[in-house]
């Protein structure tokens, strides 16, 4: 099997994860950017242990699969957290051991203090997050791990939206992706992809998910990006 068939594969294996975890749901979903979008990824909710080692195994897969070179793994606070600790044990899992951190949303004053807890920032880092909307996020982490002495190197997310980033409250002709690729020069490496997505609707049977497919590919025309 060539290294695309198998990402091919590991995509639509990870969308049907998600729909039979109750992670990606279907109906009409306010988006941050107040669009209304047919379908909604809430990460959250990979919410116990067996769902969370599931997840860590589908980002490790993806990640070593892409090639990308780093030296360790980087959660933003919140989400990221859980994530990137999964994600480590994992990968260590897989022969590839690499020490993780951290931040948090504020600096503590006592004990170790600072914004940062695990192992110290250096070398080229990977940041391991969920989705990326509108860049912001890493953007955040970029600037935290710069401040570090390091690398922001790339971005491991779970499903890239692609779909038109917004700035200043007007769509633009980039995703989120494309901008973090494109402007902030970082390498980024997703899961699965909305158009893993269609693919999935299309081809997965039955009328109940075939049903959500052109609203998927409606929102896909008026929105879509990369």
């Amino acid at each position: 099997m060539s290294v695309d068939a198998e990402l091919d594969g590991l995509a639509q294996d990870f969308v049907q994860f998600s729909v039979d975890s109750g992670v990606l749901r279907f109906g009409e979903f306010k988006t941050k950017a107040g669009r209304l979008s047919p379908y909604f990824f809430n990460a959250g909710l990979f919410d116990d242990g067996a769902k969370l080692g599931r997840l860590a195994e589908f980002y490790a897969r993806r990640i070593l699969a892409s090639g990308i070179a780093f030296d360790m793994l980087f959660g933003p606070a919140y989400k990221g957290i859980p994530l990137v600790a999964a994600v480590a044990v994992e990968l260590a899992r897989l022969g590839r051991n690499v020490p993780f951190a951290y931040n948090r949303k504020e600096a503590k004053d006592h004990g170790e203090g600072g914004t940062l807890v695990g192992a110290p920032v250096q070398g080229r880092v990977l940041i391991v997050d969920d989705v990326m909307s509108a860049g912001t996020a890493a953007r955040e982490s970029i600037a935290i791990i710069r401040a570090a002495g390091a690398t922001p190197h790339a971005v491991a997310i779970a499903l890239d939206r692609q779909e038109k980033a917004t700035e200043n409250g007007a769509d633009v002709d980039y995703s989120a992706v494309q901008y973090v690729r494109e402007q902030l020069g970082l390498q980024v490496c997703a899961i699965a992809r909305l158009s893993d997505l269609l693919q999935y609707l299309e081809s997965a049977g039955g009328a109940e998910l075939g049903a959500h497919h052109a609203r998927v590919a409606t929102y896909r025309a008026r929105y879509g990006a990369g």
